[in-house]
């Protein structure tokens, strides 16, 4: 699974990445420990071009009875999108790209976890696959929400973990994002594990692991 990633790039750099402005009330801090059920910037496509927003993180289906069950959906698998009732319908229409410049992941060791950060080589800025929906409560509120699609491991990961999330191929981010594009199966074609040639680790301090922890300090490598 992905449950924490980083993105403390500067608000400027994020919007040249992508190409995209800012979203109606959205505001940006770095994260250094990003969690579940936190609100966590996210980039979807428009007819007017892309937009830099948030979403909280932790899908709730627009059918789901109550918000609770994005506890339980922070990562949708990509071999099963397309059988899942709550991630099929979004595929066609409601993609987007979660940016970050590096995620956390927990190494087992006979009895211990190490805590992972896994990264470009050149420490750039990636682009996460996930889809989102917004739910609306009985009082009329709406809940906008996403999930991040994981993959099989490449060589990197596999030796951390068997699970990655899926990082997007830059030429793959338009075709990702458009709205026109409702081609299942080309889209589906995109969610493969990233080249690992590209990508390092390294082990980082064990507060990482509680999420009231979020500082500089984190990123620092453990010798």
């Amino acid at each position: 699974m992905c449950g924490r990633f980083t993105i403390t790039d500067p608000l400027d750099a994020i919007m040249d990445r992508y190409y995209a402005s800012i979203a109606d009330g959205f505001e940006y801090k770095p994260n250094y420990n990003a969690a579940p059920m936190q609100y966590i910037p996210t980039i979807i496509g428009s007819k007017d071009g892309n937009h830099l927003g948030s979403l909280r993180w932790g899908l709730v289906p627009v059918w789901a009875k109550d918000d609770k069950i994005g506890n339980k959906m922070i990562n949708a698998r990509a071999e099963t999108l397309a059988e899942k009732p709550s991630f099929k319908r979004l595929i066609s229409s409601k993609r987007c790209i979660i940016p970050t410049n590096g995620f956390y992941e927990w190494k087992k060791e006979e009895s211990a976890k190490r805590p992972m950060r896994i990264l470009m080589k050149d420490d750039r800025l990636f682009s996460l696959a996930g889809l989102y929906d917004t739910w609306t409560d009985p009082d009329g509120n709406r809940l906008s929400t996403c999930t991040i699609i994981t993959t099989e491991p490449n060589s990197l990961m596999e030796d951390i973990h068997n699970r990655m999330p899926v990082i997007l191929r830059p030429e793959d981010e338009a075709a990702w994002l458009g709205r026109d594009n409702d081609d299942v199966q080309s889209l589906l074609g995109l969610l493969k594990p990233y080249q690992a040639s590209e990508m390092r680790a390294y082990e980082v301090p064990k507060e990482v692991g509680n999420v009231r922890n979020n500082s500089l300090e984190l990123l620092k490598k453990v010798n």
